[in-house]
């Protein structure tokens, strides 16, 4: 075999890991989970206290959320008997 064409089959087999492993890495699919960050470790926007990533005040602030794989939201057990939510909830807002 030529050096030619070990480098084309090299550079395809390499081609062909990285669109494998990219693949695997996005396809795990995620969700909005209200609740479950602690403060100022939420993903963005969810009401009155939060304007965006990182903007949490409380921990466990029931009305901001953080990106959590798909289906795990809702098993959460977090302290004090919470858990999270994919609706915003009344708990542990800030104080205004």
């Amino acid at each position: 075999m030529s050096n030619t064409l070990k480098i084309a089959a090299l550079a395809g087999a390499v081609t062909a890991a990285l669109a494998a492993h990219s693949t695997t890495a996005t396809a795990a699919e995620q969700e909005k989970c209200y609740g479950v960050s602690l403060a100022g470790e939420n993903d963005c926007k969810a009401g009155a206290g939060t304007t965006c990533a990182g903007t949490s005040t409380v921990d466990y602030q029931g009305n901001a959320w953080t990106l959590v794989e798909a289906g795990t939201c809702a098993e959460m057990e977090l302290p004090g008997d919470r858990m999270g939510s994919l609706e915003p909830l009344d708990r542990d807002l800030p104080q205004m």
